[in-house]
């Protein structure tokens, strides 16, 4: 089982639900904790989560079992591992390749083939927390979180805009920004399950870019999410008339490249197991790097 010790701190008397919130517990996995076989520990005494901490209390939290989804198969197929520890695991995901299993690709997905992997590697913990996501034609990094409190962790970064992704892009035509940050709502396009678009009832979408070089019809760009929409960054580049090469949704006619020439190459987020801010790199892949 996985397990975290703490020690109180504050002088001041605090309930142990606050302590364990402070290191990012939540009321969701305090359920797990309580109904799923975890253990909340203080001074060696199992204790209920109103339990009223004292200054130098020791606490031992013991996490749940987490059983691999028996509806999800195991794919043994290739990944190439980026970084990996004992709370994260970060692959460089190919381009062609869902992230998630669907309908379509229920076989081998990048998520199918992390399962096959913890199998592997015989990991207490089985269940597979992806924690970001790229669109299947997109290339680069994929973080994943190993036990249910790092997942939750992550996604507090997240929310607070802690957790950075940068991406690498060739957008089509000559832009005349040399840094932008584009501020518009995305929402489902009408009638299509897959597109989406700019429209005023939307989700507030940022995304800030750098130009990196201009050829006489195509831009290479540095991009940064502020915010995580779905196609956000393709989205954003068709609305202001520069859709990204090979955007087979949002480019149809640009035959350049056979998917969007879109990479993830940077990821950076804190571990806060470790108290160390971990970054992440990705080359570009031989398709875009040859574009270029």
């Amino acid at each position: 089982m996985t397990e975290f010790n703490w020690t109180m701190q504050d002088h001041e008397p605090m309930k142990l639900r606050t302590l364990l919130m402070q290191h990012g517990v939540t009321r969701t996995l305090l359920k797990a904790i309580k109904f799923h076989g975890g253990k909340i520990i203080v001074n060696n005494k199992e204790r209920y989560a109103n339990f009223i901490l004292k200054k130098d209390d020791k606490v031992k939290l013991v996490l749940p079992p987490e059983p691999s989804n028996d509806y999800v198969r195991a794919s043994y197929n290739k990944i190439e591992i980026v970084y990996e520890d004992e709370h994260f695991l970060v692959i460089n995901k190919p381009a062609g390749l869902a992230s998630v299993p669907s309908r379509i690709y229920s076989e081998d997905s990048l998520v199918n083939r992390v399962k096959g992997y913890y199998l592997q590697q015989n990991y207490s913990n089985q269940k597979v927390h992806i924690v970001t996501r790229l669109d299947k034609d997109t290339s680069g990094l994929v973080l994943f979180a190993k036990h249910h409190l790092a997942h939750s962790v992550l996604d507090k970064q997240l929310k607070d805009h802690r957790l950075s992704k940068m991406y690498m892009a060739l957008a089509s035509g000559r832009i005349g920004y040399n840094h932008c940050q584009i501020n518009l709502p995305i929402g489902r396009l009408k009638d299509s399950f897959v597109k989406r678009t700019v429209r005023d009832d939307g989700k507030m979408s940022k995304t800030e870019f750098w130009t990196i070089k201009r050829h006489k019809d195509v831009t290479l760009v540095r991009v940064k999410l502020l915010t995580g929409r779905t196609h956000q960054i393709r989205v954003h580049f068709d609305y202001i008339g520069h859709p990204l090469l090979g955007d087979w949704l949002y480019n149809p006619k640009d035959k350049r490249l056979n998917r969007q020439a879109l990479h993830c190459y940077e990821l950076k987020f804190h571990n806060p197991f470790d108290n160390k801010i971990v970054v992440c790199h990705a080359d570009l892949p031989s398709d875009i790097s040859n574009l270029i």
